[in-house]
């Protein structure tokens, strides 16, 4: 019996192989965000795939959202969160909720996550050094048939990703982390998507991947459903399932950020299950996979 579980050790190592000599020196964006974040267990996993991935020769960058906390934290100030096409409506006073918890809890325990386990990890936010230069969103969605303008409050769109911070940390093999807090013309932060920041940093910096972690298994045609998993879309099937209504809510502007990727020369983008022990490691080393990836058609 144990005989058998170290062959099949050795398999996987061996399986792994041909994917750690693929993607040396490679650049991947990790999109860190949802269940993972919360669950200690998933955040040991995760944090461990992601020094593993340093150690194994890859470069990678992370990008965490905050969702759960930040409406946590709104709700203990007394403050309804409120979400329009997945995306954050954001006054004043709760960019200050968002600045709190991104920048002052989350970026924190991520890096110090990633020490424990032996990797050295830099925070920083998109101010740090103009990193994330942006301006004012602004949305447009239908209603009643007619094209209105929606004020989405301090929440910001990138105009620009300044690299060098970036290029300067991955030579010298540390892993950046980063929340995604945009500064515009006059100094002002603006709240941005994390997934749209990840998909911005992925194209800006030459990526190989962009890995987006989520609470779901993918891109799956019934919700309720994990057999539904599409296992691999390309851009235009991607597009189609947005026009049926299948793709919908927080995964749009996933899909947003993936397409935009991909468009800015990323070679695949992938959504995971962070819930998934070493959901990681399972999508970038094996052949199966275990999420949704998505190319160019």
């Amino acid at each position: 019996m144990e005989e058998k579980t170290n062959l099949s050790k050795a398999e996987i190592l061996m399986e792994a192989l041909p994917y750690i000599q693929k993607f040396q020196n490679k650049r991947f964006v990790i999109k860190y965000g949802g269940h993972a974040m919360i669950d200690e267990n998933a955040k040991n996993w995760t944090a461990k795939d992601i020094v593993l991935l340093r150690f194994v020769g890859i470069n990678p960058v992370v990008v965490h959202g905050g969702g759960p906390e930040i409406n946590k934290a709104m709700e203990k100030m007394g403050k309804k969160p409120e979400f329009i096409h997945g995306l954050r409506v954001t006054d004043e006073e709760t960019l200050d909720i968002v600045m709190m918890v991104l920048i002052g809890k989350i970026n924190g325990e991520i890096v110090s996550k990633i020490g424990k386990f032996g990797g050295k990890a830099v925070g920083l936010s998109g101010k740090s050094g103009h990193l994330i230069k942006a301006r004012k969103k602004i949305k447009y969605i239908e209603k009643d048939g007619e094209r209105i303008m929606v004020d989405l409050g301090r929440v910001g769109e990138t105009e620009r990703i300044n690299t060098e911070l970036i290029d300067i940390l991955l030579e010298n093999n540390y892993i950046p982390v980063i929340s995604p807090i945009g500064i515009d013309d006059e100094g002002k932060a603006l709240n941005l998507n994390a997934d749209t920041v990840a998909g911005d940093i992925a194209g800006a910096i030459g990526a190989e991947k962009l890995i987006l972690i989520t609470d779901v298994d993918g891109i799956m045609e019934d919700i309720n459903d994990p057999s539904t998993l599409y296992k691999k879309l390309t851009i235009s099937e991607v597009e189609e399932l947005m026009k049926k209504g299948i793709i919908k809510g927080g995964m749009i502007p996933k899909v947003e950020a993936a397409i935009n990727a991909l468009n800015k020369g990323v070679k695949s983008v992938h959504i995971i299950n962070g819930k998934i022990p070493h959901a990681l490691l399972l999508e970038i080393f094996t052949e199966e996979g275990i999420g949704t990836m998505i190319v160019r058609d």
